[in-house]
């Protein structure tokens, strides 16, 4: 296999059904690092305009008790950019969860 495939998930996330609703984000291994961004979920353009989601923003269900947040990044005038971070360790096999804000970061 290619080295440069393009993968639209980290190799330790997979996507599946969840018990929460529909199709869910999950982890294949544990994950302890809160400090490093899990990857991209949603970018911005003119402060607020939302202009795309990443396939990783596109299957992470709403929990009253998350275990990710976004966070703003890259803000500049022009555009901003969201991170998924974890809040806590996740398990391997735990869904990834974000509590819904309608986008409002």
């Amino acid at each position: 296999m290619n080295n440069n495939t393009y993968r639209p998930l980290p190799s330790y996330m997979t996507i599946k059904e969840s018990p929460i609703n529909g199709l869910g984000l999950f982890c294949n291994k544990v994950i302890k690092d809160t400090e490093t961004s899990l990857g991209i979920t949603h970018v911005f353009i003119n402060g607020d305009e939302f202009i795309y989601r990443t396939p990783l923003g596109g299957f992470i269900n709403h929990s009253d008790n998350p275990n990710c947040e976004l966070i703003r990044m890259d803000k500049s005038l022009s555009q901003g950019v969201n991170h998924l971070f974890p809040l806590r360790t996740i398990k391997k096999g735990e869904e990834i969860t974000l509590k819904y804000t309608m986008y409002k970061l």
